[in-house]
């Protein structure tokens, strides 16, 4: 008798809720902030090699603005005192049951921000579609990030290096060290930046892996970024 009442009542609360989709955009994302038993949504965790990749992503103008607007995202949803993420719940149905009756009074423009912020926290790194909304969002990178100590750190192909000195003092210097140390090269990149030891100084400069589209420097492979871009791009890009 429970199964029967049970489903008899599903048949009719789904079915009427089609005509009401503004109720259903709420639900969705009450599911989305606090899964259920039939959603499993985890948020991305932004794992870190190492301490000083963690500390790079910490203090990137990207977080910081992401910091700012979930904390807009928390005061709308009644948790204004509260600090971390919003979605990536263990499924509890009284807590998804608060969510939606938090959402219901929202407008519609405030239930967008939740979950245009519900869906950036589960948008999964490294991934064909973060190079996918990256160009269709034309993204500057020069707007969000820089080089950094971290960058530099891990940049240690001489072949690369000598590619990015190219860039930024042109090719002439660049054949003239292309048998330097990449600790050498990667100064010589610095000084460019800075404007010092007699380099002009290079404004607003963005390596390939940073831009989108992204490029990569050598024909050699294995830069999963661009083939994550390749395996999508004939779907976003006009021919």
């Amino acid at each position: 008798m429970q199964n029967y009442v049970d489903l008899h009542r599903h048949g009719a609360v789904r079915t009427a809720m089609l005509d009401h989709p503004c109720v259903a955009l709420r639900l969705m994302v009450a599911h989305a902030i606090t899964g259920s038993g039939l959603w499993q949504v985890r948020r991305e965790p932004q794992r870190t090699a190492n301490e000083a990749v963690a500390a790079s992503i910490a203090a990137s103008r990207a977080e910081a603005a992401f910091a700012e607007k979930r904390r807009a995202v928390l005061a709308l949803l009644g948790q204004a005192d509260e600090e971390g993420a919003i979605a990536g719940g263990n499924g509890d149905a009284f807590a998804l049951a608060a969510v939606f009756a938090r959402l219901l009074p929202l407008c519609d423009d405030d239930v967008m921000r939740v979950l245009s912020l519900v869906m950036a926290e589960t948008l999964e790194a490294g991934s064909a579609v973060v190079e996918a909304l990256g160009n269709h969002l034309g993204i500057d990178m020069g707007a969000w990030w820089q080089p950094d100590d971290a960058f530099f750190d891990l940049l240690r192909d001489r072949e690369i290096a000598n590619a990015m000195l190219a860039d930024l003092a042109g090719k002439h210097v660049a054949d003239g060290n292309v048998a330097e140390k990449v600790k050498t090269q990667k100064k010589i990149i610095r000084d460019c930046l800075a404007g010092e030891n007699g380099r002009e100084k290079i404004d607003n400069w963005l390596p390939n892996w940073m831009k989108f589209p992204v490029e990569s420097y050598t024909k050699r492979g294995g830069f999963r970024t661009a083939d994550q871009w390749a395996s999508v791009q004939s779907l976003f890009v006009r021919q």
